[in-house]
């Protein structure tokens, strides 16, 4: 290829990226025009015409950086916010408008060109949508702001806290007894878990109590069905004629902790994913049907709250509580397996599901990456997810009197059965 075409297509692709660097302005000004579209001509600082052009601009500011001075980019940027901040003060005394989100705006358009120039146009593009995005929702992003609570903000710093700032920190390599501790493996799981109870909150916190048990269980299986099961079981023995649509609110959020586990697999171990779709889905569906057929059959117009929820999921202490756990596991199931084979494995699946599902979960599906075979794992989490429903089934019937509990064990039994059948059937 000789030089003149080499350049000629060099020509062509800055054009294209100048032309993207100006719509991606005039992107931002369509927003920023529409937000002021009852304003008189003039009394905008910035509208659809001057975004595009800033996004011109900076492109153009880094064309010449590269070409003239490398001062040229840091030299129009500066021009372009003296101006915006000359024009900001002339109209304050008018407005009386303090706010510098345009302002902002203006100085990202002209980022945004530079960056559809120089680095990346799909990045460039990306920033913009996400900017023009959050500039247009800002009665929603402050509706929400207002709704937050205290503990809510704190419970997302710390979810901040053990993801970006603890993770990055810990070693990646396996650690004690046969190398069965792998700090950063253990500590994502632990981000995961919280993570999930996250979503699962404030899926709940956003509902609201009017959706009812059904909406108020589907989410509550996706954080802690053990914490639901109680609430509705004390409240089953204070209203007995709630106890058939408290039951059916208990088999939903039961029968939710078998995506749950999927989902763990999905990330962690995709290969485990074909042995143990079968089970559990045998699993959740015989929960959810007896669920929806109570439902339908028992349906009344009264409104229940949703579960109290005493303790943040997000607690510091409570996620170095599953860290440990996690970490006692997997080397217990390092020893017990050294020591009694599969069996030993299956011994400790029971003995953990009676007080949590995710951490055995977690680490069998992490073990079947080397230590254990896929079938041990499979059903060494199918037994561990039998035995916590048979403990939620027994807590319900105990605390929640005869006709909560007998509502609530047949259906559990049956799903335990099967699940278990279907999961021997498969590692044989």
């Amino acid at each position: 290829m000789d030089e003149v075409t080499t350049q000629f297509l060099t020509g062509n692709e800055a054009a294209l990226r100048l032309t993207v660097a100006l719509l991606l302005g005039a992107l931002i000004g369509i927003e920023r025009g529409w937000v002021a579209r009852e304003k008189k001509a003039g009394e905008r600082i910035a509208g659809i015409r001057t975004h595009a052009l800033v996004g011109l601009l900076g492109g153009l500011a880094a064309l010449l950086s590269e070409a003239v001075s490398e001062w040229a980019f840091p030299l129009l940027l500066l021009a372009v916010a003296g101006i915006s901040l000359v024009a900001q003060r002339a109209r304050m005394p008018h407005s009386r408008d303090y706010s510098i989100t345009s302002l902002i705006g203006l100085l990202l358009t002209f980022c945004f060109g530079a960056v559809a120039v120089a680095v990346d146009l799909a990045l460039a593009a990306a920033c913009a949508v996400v900017t023009a995005l959050i500039l247009d929702n800002k009665r929603e992003i402050h509706g929400l702001l207002n709704k937050l609570q205290a503990h809510e903000m704190d419970a997302g710093l710390k979810l901040l806290l053990i993801t970006v700032v603890m993770l990055p920190l810990l070693p990646d390599r396996g650690l004690g007894p046969g190398d069965a501790l792998n700090p950063h493996e253990i500590w994502w799981m632990v981000v995961l878990i919280a993570s999930i109870s996250f979503i699962g909150y404030f899926a709940m916190r956003l509902g609201g109590a009017e959706k009812g048990i059904l909406f108020t269980s589907l989410f509550a299986g996706l954080s802690s069905s053990t914490a639901l099961t109680l609430h509705f079981a004390r409240l089953s023995r204070q209203n007995r004629e709630l106890s058939p649509l408290l039951a059916s609110g208990i088999l939903i959020a039961c029968g939710t902790m078998f995506p749950r586990i999927l989902l763990y697999c999905l990330v962690i171990q995709p290969a485990l994913l074909p042995r143990l779709v079968l089970p559990i889905g045998v699993m959740g569906v015989l929960l959810y049907v007896p669920a929806l057929v109570i439902w339908r059959g028992h349906r009344r117009d009264t409104k229940v709250d949703r579960p109290e929820r005493h303790q943040n999921p997000l607690e510091l202490r409570m996620a170095l509580l599953f860290g440990v756990l996690l970490a006692v596991i997997m080397v217990l199931g390092q020893w017990l397996k050294e020591w009694l084979g599969d069996a030993g494995i299956y011994l400790l699946a029971a003995s953990s599901g009676v007080a949590d599902v995710d951490a055995i979960t977690l680490s069998l599906t992490r073990m079947s990456q080397g230590t254990i075979d896929l079938s041990t794992a499979v059903l060494g989490i199918i037994i561990a997810a039998s035995v916590n429903n048979a403990i939620k089934a027994a807590m319900a019937a105990g605390l929640g009197g005869a006709g909560l509990g007998r509502r609530v064990a047949l259906p559990m039994a049956l799903s335990l059965l099967a699940g278990l059948g279907l999961a021997w059937g498969l590692s044989g």
